[in-house]
Formats: C-alpha cells, structure tokens, sequence
C-alpha cells in the first residue's frame, strides 16, 4: 500500500492497538493475537523493549496485512529506525515539526499529539496527517466536538483513557478513530501468554468501534 492507501487503511479500520511494555517479552504473538482478534492497526511504542525487532519481523511476514506503527517518537532519529525497520506510520505525544518533516520527507503518516486548539492547529498546518489528542482522559469525548466545532477538517484521534465504555461516545464525538493502550493491550493477559483471552478482548474493541460507526 502507498501512503494514502496506509491513510484510508488506518481511518477505515478505526482502531489502533498500543503496545507499550516494561519487560521484555515476546511480541510477536501479542501482534498476532489482536490481529486475530480484528485489530490491524497496531502500534509499538519505542520504550517496549524490542520494538524495532518486532517491526520488523512483523512488517517482513505480514506485509500490508496489517498496519504497523512506532509510538512514542520524540524525535527524527528515532523515526527514521522506526521506519527502516518496517514502521509505516509514527505517533508522538507532543508536536515536534522535525519529526513531521521527516514523515513528509519518506512521504509516510505522521500523528503528533497535541491539546490545544493552538496546538492542534499548529500541528495540522505542519503537516500531520492525524492529530493525537492525549491525554484524552482529562477532557473527554467532548472536547473531541468541541474542537471540531470551528475546525471540521481535522481528524482527531484520542489517547489515553480510552475503553470500551466510552468508545461510543468518542466515535460519535467525530473522533477519526480511537487508540487504546493497556484497557485493550491487557498487561495481565500477556504476563499470563493468554493469547486466546486476549484474541477475545480485542474482538470486543473492534466490535465496539464497527457498532459505534453503524457497520
């Protein structure tokens, strides 16, 4: 897939899977128990240890089954590993218009993350393809309408504190699609190697986002 097929990919699937991790552990199974589950969208932050190596193994066996992306990119550096490996999108939690650059510049999505409306201005105007708003959990999906309110052609996608319980709520807010970390990744299910628990959690995050959308 080129980049707006990646794009179209990502906004159409709705849901992005985020891996971040203490302990090294093996990954790869946990990429193929969400995808399993109907997750494709899956993000590997870069304080996992051996993000880089799933990445790529990952991007290597799986081609454009799926959809891999490094999390938490503070800067170009790091992003250009993360897309040597295999990464085909990049997120952060702030906005950094060098590492926008560098996405332009390897013409791959980018997704700072940002707050404000001046924040999130700046950033779209840069260049993101994607506005992270994190932490989503102190405002709530309607922040996510109010800021839509006087700037519609962003798409937004809330972070942190999203589950299954409000979901909903940030879908019909307008929210372009939602990425959720331990609510969805469950850190006691990996800890256990419980990959079929975890296929049938992640079902049940796909599932909440095709209802909440009417599919």
């Amino acid at each position: 897939m080129n980049k707006d097929e990646q794009l179209r990919f990502l906004l159409d699937h709705g849901l992005v899977a985020i891996v971040r991790l203490k302990e090294p552990t093996e990954l790869v199974p946990i990429a193929q128990a969400i995808e399993a589950g109907g997750v494709r969208v899956i993000e590997f932050t870069m304080g996992t240890p051996n993000a880089l190596a799933a990445i790529s193994q990952l991007s290597r066996e799986w081609g454009d089954r799926i959809l891999l992306g490094a999390g938490t990119v503070l800067d170009p550096e790091t992003g250009r590993a993360a897309l040597l490996a295999g990464a085909q999108f990049l997120v952060a939690p702030n906005f950094n218009p060098s590492l926008i650059e560098l996405a332009r510049r390897y013409n791959k999505i980018v997704v700072p993350g940002a707050f404000t409306p001046t924040e999130i201005v700046a950033a779209w105007e840069c260049g993101a393809d994607i506005v992270k708003i994190f932490p989503a959990s102190t405002v709530g999906p309607q922040y996510i309408k109010d800021i839509l309110g006087p700037l519609p052609y962003v798409r937004l996608l809330p972070t942190g504190g999203v589950g299954l319980d409000n979901i909903p709520a940030f879908i019909a807010a307008g929210a372009a699609a939602v990425a959720v970390g331990s609510n969805l990744t469950d850190p006691k299910l990996i800890k256990e190697g419980n990959w079929a628990g975890l296929t049938e959690h992640a079902r049940r995050f796909a599932e909440a986002v095709r209802r909440a959308r009417g599919q």
